[in-house]
């Protein structure tokens, strides 16, 4: 079982871990956006979607992989656990983005506006970012370092 240093997280405040929360969601939607313009101009005679569920699949797994290592503290168990961490953070996903396409399109019909869209867009992606984040603490990396850490106070070495 590989775990991380008990002094890095005793270190990390709430605040640190939202900060990192945050950008690691900027750069999870960089990284989509970007792989679908490599698949857009590497194949462009390929549908839409080979780009969408590609850039997808890429910002899942570099979101996964920055919020087991960086926010959660999680090492890896087993093939199996990790298989399971894996499909419950993809469900929790899928959830909190029909949430998010939801308050937009609930903006949009409600004021038919771009501007409303787009503040709806905002409103959806925070909500569910946060209820993600809460989600994943709880199900997902529940018993990792981060979770001793704000649950019990800091970690000893011992």
């Amino acid at each position: 079982m590989i775990k991380t240093d008990a002094p890095l997280r005793q270190s990390l405040s709430a605040h640190v871990i939202f900060t990192r929360y945050v950008i690691f969601a900027i750069l999870a939607g960089l990284t989509n956006l970007a792989s679908q313009e490599i698949v857009v101009r590497s194949l462009p005679a390929a549908p839409i979607m080979v780009s969408i569920l590609t850039g997808t699949a890429v910002g899942f797994i570099a979101k996964y992989l920055l919020d087991k290592r960086w926010i959660f503290f999680d090492g890896y168990d087993s093939h199996t656990d990790e298989l399971r961490k894996i499909t419950v953070y993809g469900l929790f996903g899928i959830a909190t983005t029909l949430l998010f396409w939801g308050v937009e399109l609930g903006f949009w019909h409600l004021w038919q506006t771009v501007e409303a869209k787009y503040f709806g867009a905002a409103i959806g992606l925070a909500l569910g970012n946060w209820i993600k984040y809460q989600l994943d603490k709880e199900y997902v990396f529940k018993g990792t370092a981060h979770d001793a850490a704000f649950r019990l106070g800091p970690l000893s070495d011992h």
